[in-house]
């Protein structure tokens, strides 16, 4: 029995270690990918507008042309974000309204259990854009390459800002 556990917990240790090894690989994927969806599809809508709020006028939506040009406009712009992996975790908030909006206004009449709103690519997308949002963009991102900034920087500036606490005499 205890070479069976021995054999299971090797295996753990080298399926930890490759894991751990490839850690940089998952948001750089998630983030490209939900990047460039955002990205084209906002770049799509912004050249044409007039399409996309007929539609909106369509499902009943309060000012469509404005919710168009605001809609195009954040899939552009943050899908450009995130695919720089440039204020990933800000960028994700706005994405992740748009898709629940999405959802609830064009496509909630497919939606009739859990099973059909979790198949859903639009909640997809918000699955990674909420792991996007809590984990950050990853090695391969400007985002760490501010971090790294930022933590090399900190000492320094930490200590320029602190009064003296020289007593005069």
């Amino acid at each position: 029995m205890s070479r069976v556990l021995d054999t299971i917990v090797s295996l753990w240790d080298l399926a930890t270690r490759v894991g751990n090894a490839f850690s940089w690989l998952s948001p750089a994927v998630a983030r490209l990918t939900v990047g460039l969806v955002f990205f084209q599809s906002g770049w799509g809508k912004l050249h044409d507008l007039a399409k996309v709020t007929d539609y909106f006028t369509e499902l009943g939506l309060p000012a469509p042309a404005f919710q168009a040009g605001l809609t195009s406009t954040t899939e552009f712009v943050c899908g450009s974000l995130l695919l720089l992996g440039l204020c990933t975790r800000l960028a994700a908030v706005p994405l992740t309204i748009t898709m629940m909006v999405a959802i609830r206004t064009a496509l909630w009449s497919q939606v009739d259990s859990l099973g059909s709103l979790f198949g859903l690519a639009e909640f997809l997308y918000i699955t990674l854009l909420l792991w996007l949002g809590t984990a950050g963009a990853g090695p391969l991102s400007v985002d760490w390459l501010i971090e790294r900034y930022r933590e090399h920087r900190a000492p320094s500036a930490f200590f320029r800002s602190q009064p003296s606490n020289a007593i005069a005499h």
